[in-house]
């Protein structure tokens, strides 16, 4: 699911509520070995087919995979093996924006209409409100028929028309600039600002701007026709279907019942194709790449150190002013707990959930991703095991930061 900031997991163990716990920032001493097996335990109660993890901190890297990457075949994941980003796709698409803002191209307060034809209230919505997801537009992905389309009708190749149509028919959720809701028509129309503001496609763009210049040599978005990954990559899975990834429904008892039993297996989404998806999770990547990616985003290599400053202020709470735990901003989310914050985005999609994460402070790298999008109780699977990361290598957990 492209559509929510945070999987059920994150929600529970790091509510959107005021930071609370102990005080003392800084990492525990961390066995390599006890830490996979830690970490491998829960993927396993979790019924992940594979994982990746990619932990680097002062102490060292850690770097392994579990499971495989097709179910049926004996492919361990690596962090050269490719995946689908999904929403991770955001804090590139951020990153072109702000870019040419800071080059003068355009501006956070000029409105989308500047940009886009026929945005419904578009002369209201500013480029920095699309950016910290408070348009107020309806959501795409939470429309039913695309859900039906990636099952009935996976190879179909959505045009923009067709995408921004799906929302801009139904009412918006509140008036530009009221609320924060996450949602993923911002980021679409945020990559067509780009495409015009750069004249050419978005995949050039990504490439010109940042892939290239960061070495992310595994690392594209890929062209609008195309379902291929390229090698070596994992399949993604997911219970039931599309629906479920997209759409914030609980499983219902008989599927749940069946998975545990054996006689259901996961639907393989791999190649559905994700054109629907474009500048708001269009993506694939590997671990390595990504963790290229977060150093030099949070590190102050993709913007100018004025900028820069910006970028990292940008996160904000939900509600202005209120004391949270995570807040969202230009592209990134923060998560903050006991003096320590981590930079950091999530990616879920029908077959694939991840992490990216860096935490400044204490030098720290996370990047995880699953190839099997929730697990039975509909969470989000990689940021299951994000949370079993952070309370493993942490003095002060962000378990203990959430009121009981």
């Amino acid at each position: 699911m492209i559509t929510r900031i945070v999987g059920a997991a994150v929600v529970a163990a790091c509510a959107w509520g005021s930071a609370m716990g102990a005080d003392a920032a800084g990492l525990k001493p961390i066995d390599p070995a006890a830490f996979q097996a830690s970490i491998e335990g829960l993927a396993k109660d979790l019924m992940l087919p594979g994982a990746m993890v990619l932990l680097s901190t002062p102490q060292g890297d850690i770097v392994f995979g579990y499971g495989t990457n097709e179910l049926g075949a004996a492919t361990l994941p690596r962090a050269s093996t490719h995946f689908r980003a999904a929403s991770n796709t955001k804090t590139m698409t951020a990153a072109s924006i702000v870019q040419m803002i800071q080059e003068g191209k355009l501006r956070f307060d000029d409105p989308i209409s500047k940009y886009v034809d026929g945005v419904p209230a578009g002369d209201e919505i500013s480029i920095r409100e699309l950016l910290t997801m408070r348009s107020g537009l309806f959501n795409f992905t939470s429309a039913p028929e695309l859900a039906e389309s990636l099952e009935t009708d996976p190879d179909k190749v959505w045009t923009a028309d067709e995408v921004l149509g799906m929302a801009f028919k139904r009412p918006p959720d509140f008036a530009p600039g009221a609320e924060y809701e996450y949602n993923n028509t911002n980021y679409y129309l945020l990559g067509l600002v780009a495409e015009k503001i750069d004249g050419k496609p978005l995949a050039a763009l990504f490439q010109d701007r940042l892939f290239g210049p960061l070495g992310m040599k595994n690392t594209m978005l890929p062209p609008p026709a195309s379902n291929a990954i390229p090698e070596p990559y994992a399949h993604g899975y997911i219970y039931g279907g599309a629906t479920y990834a997209l759409v914030d429904a609980p499983y219902p008892a008989d599927l749940v019942a069946a998975a545990k039993a054996g006689t259901l297996q996961p639907e393989d989404d791999t190649w559905q194709n994700p054109s629907a998806y474009f500048a708001a999770g269009g993506v694939i990547s590997t671990a390595d790449d990504l963790a290229t990616w977060m150093r030099a985003l949070v590190g102050g290599k993709v913007l100018n150190a004025d900028f820069q400053k910006q970028w990292l202020a940008s996160p904000e709470a939900p509600v202005p002013g209120e004391a949270a735990m995570q807040k969202y901003g230009y592209g990134i989310l923060t998560l903050t707990w006991g003096g320590n914050t981590i930079y950091y985005h999530e990616g879920e999609m029908p077959g694939y959930q991840s992490f990216m994460g860096h935490d400044p402070g204490n030098d720290v790298t996370l990047v995880i991703w699953t190839n099997l999008t929730l697990d039975l109780k509909g969470v989000a699977t990689a940021n299951t095991l994000m949370v079993k990361v952070l309370d493993e290598i942490y003095a002060a957990s962000p378990l203990d930061a959430v009121p009981h």
